[in-house]
């Protein structure tokens, strides 16, 4: 695809456009329609997406495509295919990214405030340090998901799946987290202080809590019960 970067394209059809490879580098696509449209391989680094309606887009079934520090704010992503897709440091904030597949997706600090991920598939996906202020994740697969020190207080992970998840050092002040699976998760030295319906069996299954942050209501029974879970690697 011919197109250069620093593309001047807000607001245009781009309806299941082949746009395959296409350079976007800086483009602005703000409002653009790019439903169903085949972006595998596109570079979008920092293009400036803000309200674009990507819905069903394929952005990798093979080499993927690169959204880093791209700017999607409120974009729609409804069930687009972001497998292994760069979203390094991109602006997601309250983006619709309801039934998408991020499968291995990167989103190393990705400011994804308010973001919709309900249903979304984030297995595996790279969160490390990523902004999931009051997110919305309920029954999203975030299975073996790494969010070292990402930040999700009160983001509302009911019924998500987070087995075997990596939440060292992550902050869910007052998340929501009814019936989540949190099997094998590793929570040391998370927050999770103030964190909504927590039960102590949830609590019992994962992996770690070594110098996690709880209220003690649910720190008290724990420790009596399963002390184990609060030993150190070493001890």
């Amino acid at each position: 695809m011919g197109i250069s970067g620093k593309t001047h394209l807000r607001g245009a059809n781009l309806i299941g456009a082949k746009l395959q490879g296409a350079d976007f580098q800086e483009a602005d696509l703000v409002k653009t329609n790019l439903e169903g449209a085949d972006l595998r391989g596109a570079n979008l680094k920092k293009a400036d997406l803000r309200g674009a309606n990507l819905s069903d887009t394929h952005l990798l079934e093979g080499k993927g495509a690169n959204l880093q520090e791209a700017n999607l704010q409120e974009a729609n992503l409804q069930g687009a295919s972001l497998v292994k897709t760069n979203l390094e440091k991109a602006n997601l904030e309250r983006a619709n990214l309801q039934l998408a597949n991020l499968h291995l997706a990167n989103l190393k600090g990705a400011n994804l405030k308010r973001a919709n991920f309900q249903v979304a598939n984030l297995e595996g996906a790279y969160l490390q340090g990523t902004n999931l202020e009051g997110a919305y994740l309920q029954g999203t697969n975030l299975e073996e998901a790494d969010l070292y020190g990402a930040g999700l207080q009160e983001a509302n992970l009911q019924e998500a799946n987070l087995r075997g998840a990596n939440l060292y050092g992550a902050d869910l002040h007052k998340a929501y987290l009814l019936r989540a699976n949190l099997e094998g998760a590793k929570l040391e030295g998370a927050n999770l202080t103030r964190v909504h319906d927590l039960s102590i069996d949830q609590a019992s299954k994962v992996k770690t809590l070594y110098n996690a942050k709880l209220d003690e209501e649910i720190l008290i029974p724990l420790k009596e019960k399963y002390p184990a879970l609060f030993r150190g690697p070493e001890e």
